[in-house]
């Protein structure tokens, strides 16, 4: 007779792999990240259009004595909490390099190959159509992928692309999000002032002392991590770069070995079933002990950046994705002025996020796999990567976020930049997910 089980029991039953949970966090990153942005545009282009607009431009003040930290919600959300964007980039960069895709060479240097070429080619185009013009200062937008955008719609295809499709696009995405990373700490700062770079600097070093030493409790982290963030933004070097920083310092290996864990748990769980009454199904007393000890050993086991990382991204997805997007995402559209989209910076970064884009994946790609370079993902065909290129071209979080770096007191060209990004996003997603859904095979056979 099968069993039958109520839907927690069956997940319950389910162990599911740190890749998998990766990959659900960013699936429901995506589609709340869409939802958000249909709810920013409606609200840009309402009767509270002006409310949902000054509200991101309220001041909030730290002041203690004489010292005082003033900005705008809007920098808050952009300056503090995509820290912790950043500092879950910076883990799951991490990760990857230790343990991931990007952790064996021979698997890794077709996505490494493929993201630098879709992040110097969107470039060069980008630079070609605004060369000598006001937005030469955005070669850096249409550079990003979005990593929540382009995996959601590989999951909404289902089987119809093969895993190691998936997790090349999720190598590519990394490396991306590495490049986009160095990109904004050494091209987009203005000013450094010395003395608090150099006390963000004495601030990573004490963070990596606290790993050396075998600290595993999260608090003292958090704390210097804390400093460290205040002293980078004050260095003039974006504070969010501190978040990556800080992902970097976070030890990623258990306090005790996997053996003693498996050997002491074995032991605690023969004691459980030892102490079991038969009179009374609940537990007793030294049952609830002996759990709560094979809790503790659990917690020993797991690294603090595993731990991080997987508690962090129900935030990250539910709460400071969808903020940002609301803070950022809501373009009064003028339906008279259609003629932006053909702007040297909106025509730049759809031209970039595009073509430039496909050039850089498919192309490099392409080239890597024919000399032998490297192989195509095992069950994938050039046509998939074809499709791949161009969900490579959803830019949105990290293009968004860039221009209003590149572009700073300049709402103008802003504007102009976040019409580019949304059209060549929306674009872009759409023709990858067609191509890949009605056109690519996971049968073709294509000569190199």
């Amino acid at each position: 007779m099968k069993k039958l089980y109520a839907p927690w029991e069956k997940a319950f039953n389910k162990v599911s792999t740190p890749f998998e949970h990766f990959l659900h966090a960013q699936t429901t990153t995506g589609f709340v990240l869409i939802f958000m942005t249909i709810i920013a545009l409606i609200l840009a282009n309402s009767p509270f259009a002006e409310v949902y607009t000054s509200f991101f431009y309220t001041k909030i003040d730290f002041v203690v004595g004489s010292w005082q930290l003033s900005q705008t919600i809007h920098h808050w959300i952009n300056d503090g909490l995509m820290a912790i964007f950043f500092f879950i980039i910076g883990l799951e960069i991490k990760r990857e390099i230790l343990v991931g895709e990007l952790s064996n060479i021979k698997v890794a240097i077709l996505p490494i190959l493929a993201a630098i070429g879709g992040m110097v080619f969107p470039a060069l185009v980008y630079v070609g159509i605004n060369a000598g013009s006001e937005g030469v200062n955005g070669w850096g937008i249409p550079m990003a992928t979005d990593i929540a955008f382009a995996i959601s719609i590989l999951v909404l295809l289902g089987k119809r692309v093969p895993t190691t499709l998936v997790t090349f696009l999720v190598a590519l995405a990394i490396v991306d999000d590495l490049g986009a990373v160095l990109v904004i700490a050494i091209f987009y700062t203005d000013t450094i002032n010395m003395l608090p770079l150099i006390l963000a600097g004495v601030s990573f070093l004490i963070l990596v002392i606290f790993n050396r030493v075998g600290i595993h409790m999260i608090l003292p982290y958090f704390i210097i991590g804390l400093f460290m963030w205040f002293f980078m933004l004050e260095s003039g070097v974006h504070a969010t770069i501190a978040g990556v920083i800080a992902a970097m310092s976070i030890p990623s290996k258990p306090k005790y070995s996997p053996s003693n864990f498996t050997k002491n748990t074995k032991k605690l769980l023969n004691d459980y079933d030892n102490h079991a009454t038969v009179e009374d199904k609940r537990m007793n007393e030294k049952q609830k002990a002996i759990l709560q000890n094979i809790k503790d050993k659990i917690d020993s086991i797991g690294t603090p950046a595993a731990r991080l990382e997987y508690d962090l991204h129900l935030l990250v997805a539910l709460v400071i994705i969808p903020i940002f997007a609301l803070a950022n995402a809501g373009i009064a559209i003028d339906f008279n002025s259609i003629g932006t989209i053909v702007e040297p910076i909106s025509l730049g970064i759809i031209a970039g996020l595009i073509f430039g884009k496909v050039l850089g994946i498919f192309g490099v790609s392409w080239l890597a796999i024919k000399f032998k370079i490297a192989q195509l993902p095992k069950g994938s065909t050039m046509s998939q990567i074809f499709g791949v290129s161009f969900l490579g071209g959803i830019g949105f979080t990290m293009s968004i976020f860039v221009a209003d770096l590149a572009f700073i007191n300049e709402p103008n060209l802003v504007y102009q930049a976040k019409i580019g990004i949304i059209v060549a996003s929306l674009f872009a997603g759409l023709f990858g997910f067609f191509w890949l859904k009605y056109v690519a095979k996971r049968e073709d056979t294509v000569v190199i």
